[in-house]
């Protein structure tokens, strides 16, 4: 009898804990029972694949903030305002309605370092107002956030010809984002966005697990009391992990502008989320301390598949944002069970 009741209970919490898996599978089971050809096509793949690298950027800068305990709202619209700046300092030579005419020739290499700069500014912002200010990451973030919003309107008014989209991208611009490399034996290219993707994943995975900084940051974001006790410098810490975060921003900002075909002052709208999103998903504890480079990587896949996968269907926009709401509840209420039951 004990035994039948200890089993009982053994499946409720095996239920529990796996909860989101459970609801992620049958999603993505749903889409394919609705369309197999979503599964059967490697276009279907690649694209999915395309589309998570330059998101995957956002997830691997915001992963270390939530390591850290903290979070980040303004990560969307630091991804928009850097796409503007490269946009608009990359455009082609003969486009009729250049943001700045006076530049003749684009310069691959100053725009990607203007975006990484003026994201890693971006970032220092919200670590200073986080480390120094003692202000919670929400509140920062979130200050930054509106901020960045209207400087990127103000910017895009400011266009000689009037405020319209950044586009008209440079060849050579467009094709380093949009190109890729015939897969032998098929009519498909793979993107080399998927490579910077790999890399960056691989970078980060060294900067979490090979340094000093990484641990550091794992052990700030466990008990930050009990790290500086130990002699670590947190204020330095959060900074340099807000900073990479924003460089991390900038970089998927010079992607995103030429892989969309435009920026306007929605680019980057919901980023945040998504990437907050896909961190979860792939086991990085919002209460700090927990987390994965590959667990983001599978998360930010993960994620992508169920929003291609609903789009594919052809399912109501507004229904797909209703289930994503739903699934950012479910992964935070699972961590904060498990946390609370692990005490």
């Amino acid at each position: 009898m004990e035994t039948t009741e200890k089993k009982k209970i053994d499946f409720k919490e095996f239920i529990l804990n796996n909860a989101l898996i459970i609801i992620i599978l049958a999603l993505i089971v749903g889409i394919i029972i609705v369309d197999p050809s979503f599964i059967t096509n490697p276009r279907n793949i690649i694209n999915i694949l395309s589309q998570t690298a330059t998101r995957l950027f956002i997830a691997l800068g915001t992963g270390g903030l939530l390591i850290l305990a903290g979070t980040d709202l303004s990560a969307g619209r630091i991804v928009g305002f850097t796409a503007a700046i490269a946009g608009a300092l990359l455009q082609s030579s003969d486009f009729p309605q250049k943001f700045f005419p006076n530049i003749q020739g684009a310069n691959i290499i100053f725009g990607l370092l203007a975006a990484i700069v003026i994201g890693a500014i971006c970032g220092a912002l919200n670590g200073f107002g986080v480390a120094y200010l003692k202000l919670h990451a929400f509140i920062a973030s979130l200050g930054v956030q509106l901020a960045i919003f209207g400087i990127l309107q103000l910017f895009i008014a400011a266009n000689p010809y009037g405020p319209q989209p950044i586009g008209g991208f440079d060849e050579k611009y467009a094709n380093l984002v949009r190109g890729g490399f015939k897969i032998p034996g098929t009519d498909l290219m793979f993107p080399y966005l998927i490579i910077y993707a790999a890399i960056a994943s691989v970078i980060m995975w060294f900067i979490w697990n090979k340094t000093v900084l990484g641990k550091n940051m794992f052990a700030v974001g466990g008990n930050p009391e009990a790290a500086e006790v130990s002699g670590i410098n947190v204020t330095k810490t959060i900074m340099v992990v807000f900073i990479i975060s924003g460089i991390m921003y900038g970089l998927s900002g010079f992607l995103e502008g030429p892989r969309l075909g435009s920026v306007t002052t929605t680019t980057g709208e919901g980023y945040d989320l998504d990437a907050i999103e896909a961190c979860l998903i792939g086991g990085v504890s919002f209460s700090g301390g927990i987390g994965t480079i590959p667990g983001i990587v599978l998360g930010s896949i993960i994620l992508q598949v169920i929003n291609y996968g609903l789009l594919y269907i052809g399912l109501n926009s507004y229904v797909q944002i209703i289930i994503k709401g739903i699934l950012i509840i479910l992964t935070v209420a699972l961590d904060t069970r498990k946390r609370i039951k692990k005490k």
